[in-house]
């Protein structure tokens, strides 16, 4: 059934937006997971829609025409949905999907369905399972030669097989025993426990062809490349094969002092299951490695690790499989690389990174020269190189645009391409996105986007409502489902949405400015921010309210102990107390780095904790947090909680018993839209309070 709003579209919201409706809000296609054929000629799309019962997104995939003639076709169905597309070199289409198949071995022995790895025909047909595992099928990476395959998949400590691992896990539920020693750091992972299965590789080869006569063929025996793998490590994170299928590189957790981690590049002979390390550096964490087309080399990220003084910084290394020789390809470049691969002929390497505001695309020569930066606009993800150098694929997004799949020229800089045909379409926007700047106290730039709605005007000025990002070490620099501006637009607020201090893409210096005073710069940035913006006189200084998520909700509590020139703050899965979120969050060794010792270095804790300032707050606070949140858990939002209601301070707690950091489910993220929405009413547009109907 549609939910009810929390407050009717105001008269001048564009006619047929699906954002004056929640309803209609969480029912839009979502576009995610790019694929592109080794032939270039045909693309693959997973789309995100409600299923029947509007309980939960489901993804079917989708065919996208690479040149942009032919409409979008959709190729999966099934009631459980289908994601991770990624084509095979004899043009099959390899996707993961918890869809039944008689016989198949998919579950976990106890009737439980997991994800296993399915084929779809390159000429059509129907989908077949060829790789189905007791722990279901994580992932899954393809040689681009060769056709082998490896798959990741959760596996039991000990167990010697397929069937043994089934075993052991209908043991333990027959016992009914959910308990897990841990031996080592950290036990539990964003939103998931650790243990006391953990991921591991397994060598798939190449996959049987379909017998002509529909007969199912015998199941592909998998072997473990990865046998010792155990908590919290696992066998290896983001593995990539060679071009020809006898190398594999994977990111090795491995530990970093007492209680610390860190990642390793390690290079395993898939044959032998040998395997070393590539690039072991002490000082920093290594990751997101890929081989050149040839199979000679490897380009990966090395991400130094922060320290008290420092924060982390981000480089491309190009490694030399057979001398080990490594050379730097970025260095003196102030913005932080992600996500490379190399171009079609191994000559150049492209990348992703965050630049003033953007998620952008940069070429850089193997041989040596400066980044060249080849969009403008917009954010890029999902990149694909054709592999006959013709064309780039990725998938675009930005403010005012959702991710839709985008083609490409290889070196021309600051593209704006058009989008291909995408399955689904948004209608208007009710408003516009603009680009403000402010200048900070000590002169820093400070850049943001203003979503302006439909009908604002120095005679109609529309209330201005902050949204903080999280991270901190991010950037508002793309469309968001979940932290949609545009359903606060379709409501009549401007939504202002800065990038202060901490925020990356805008250099090195930029992010100094906050480290380790994230009540400093990051918050007089945000002021200067929404001083700047009310200057315009189609906003309403005198209808203002703050709110943010993670970071975002650190400062938003920041500035409730700060400032009460907001009517009404909302904070979501929020930092407060940061003492303890250090001890009790799942990697306490990373914010320690930037912390310090509570115990023996309280001086960071002492002047950036919110809640060392409680009795300041006066601004009505909503408060808003997950039970399974394990980045930042529960005893942050129920401190703060019990810290406002013991000062009287108007407040209201709107708890998910069931989601993580953030709210997953169709149901759940409406009433939490309802719930923002009836709070802001209240207190900025002076409405009388509206509890949502199913709350």
């Amino acid at each position: 059934m549609s939910q009810p709003d929390a407050a009717p579209a105001p008269p001048d919201a564009p006619a047929g937006s699906p954002f004056a409706s929640l309803a209609e809000f969480v029912a839009l296609p979502r576009v995610t997971g790019l694929a592109l054929s080794p032939d270039a000629r045909r693309l693959a799309v997973s789309v995100q829609t409600l299923d029947a019962d509007r309980k939960k997104w489901v993804s079917a995939l989708w065919e996208i025409d690479p040149a942009g003639e032919r409409a979008p076709r959709r190729l999966t169905r099934s009631a459980p949905g289908e994601s991770a597309p990624v084509f095979a070199p004899d043009g099959s289409l390899l996707f993961t999907s918890a869809r039944p198949d008689p016989g198949a071995g998919g579950g976990d022995g106890a009737g439980d369905p997991r994800p296993a790895l399915w084929s779809l025909p390159a000429d059509g047909g129907e989908a077949r399972l060829v790789v189905g595992h007791p722990g279901g099928i994580g992932g899954v990476t393809v040689a681009a030669d060769s056709g082998d395959v490896v798959v990741v998949a959760s596996a039991v400590p000990g167990a010697t097989d397929a069937e043994d691992d089934a075993a052991r896990r209908k043991a333990r539920k027959d016992a009914g025993v959910s308990a897990v020693l841990h031996e080592s750091y950290p036990v539990r992972h964003w939103d998931s426990d650790l243990g006391p299965d953990t991921s591991h590789l397994f060598w798939a080869g190449r996959l049987p062809a379909e017998d002509p006569s529909g007969a199912p063929g015998e199941p592909v025996a998998l072997r473990d490349l990865t046998p010792d793998a155990r908590p919290p490590s696992g066998g290896g994170d983001d593995p990539s094969l060679s071009p020809d299928g006898t190398l594999l590189l994977l990111a090795e957790s491995v530990p970093d002092g007492p209680a610390g981690r860190r990642n390793r590049v390690a290079l395993l002979e898939t044959a032998t299951g040998d395997s070393r390390p590539l690039v072991d550096d002490p000082l920093a964490d290594v990751y997101a490695a890929r081989f050149s087309p040839d199979g000679s080399a490897v380009v990966c990220v090395r991400e130094a690790l922060s320290s008290y003084a420092e924060p982390p910084d981000y480089t491309l290394l190009h490694v030399d499989v057979a001398t080990g020789e490594i050379r730097d390809l970025t260095r003196g470049f102030d913005r932080w690389p992600s996500a490379p691969q190399f171009s079609a002929d191994g000559s150049a390497v492209y990348f992703l990174a965050d630049d003033d505001g953007r998620h952008a695309l940069f070429r850089v020569p193997v041989a040596g020269g400066e980044p060249v930066r080849l969009t403008g606009d917009g954010a890029y993800s999902d990149l694909r190189v054709a592999r006959d150098g013709s064309a780039l694929y990725a998938l675009r997004s930005a403010y005012d645009e959702p991710p839709a799949p985008v083609r490409l020229d290889p070196e021309a800089p600051l593209q704006r391409p058009d989008p291909l045909p995408s399955p689904g379409a948004l209608g208007p926007l009710p408003g516009t996105l603009h680009e403000v700047t402010a200048t900070a106290a000590d002169g820093a730039r400070v850049q943001s986007w203003l979503v302006l709605p439909e009908g604002a005007s120095a005679d109609s000025p529309a209330p201005l409502l902050l949204w903080v990002h999280g991270g901190p070490l991010m950037s508002w620099n793309s469309w968001s489902w979940r932290w949609c501006p545009w359903v606060m637009a379709a409501r009549g607020y401007a939504v202002l949405l800065p990038n202060p201090a901490l925020s990356q893409g805008f250099g090195q210096d930029f992010v100094r400015r906050g480290w380790g005073s994230w009540g400093e710069a990051p918050y007089t940035d945000l002021m200067a921010a929404v001083d700047a913006a009310l200057e315009r006189p189609d906003l309403d200084a005198a209808r203002t309210a703050a709110m943010g998520g993670s970071f975002g909700g650190y400062m938003a509590n920041w500035i409730a102990t700060r400032t009460d020139r907001f009517a009404a703050i909302v904070t979501h899965a929020s930092l407060w107390h940061l003492d303890s979120f250090l001890g009790t969050t799942d990697a306490a060794y990373y914010w320690e780095k930037e912390w310090g010792d509570p115990l023996t270095d309280p001086r960071r804790y002492e002047q950036n904790s919110p809640h060392r300032f409680a009795d300041a707050i006066r601004t009505p606070m909503l408060v808003i947090h997950g039970d399974h949140d394990y980045r930042v858990p529960i005893g942050e939002a129920l401190q703060l909680w019990y810290g406002l209601q013991k000062r009287g301070v108007p407040s209201k707690f709107l708890y998910f018993p069931d989601e993580n950091h953030w709210v997953l489910t169709p149901g759940n993220s409406t009433v939490w839209y309802e719930t923002v929405l009836a709070f802001l009413a209240e207190h900025v547009l002076g409405d009388q309070w509206r509890r949502p109907e199913l709350l």
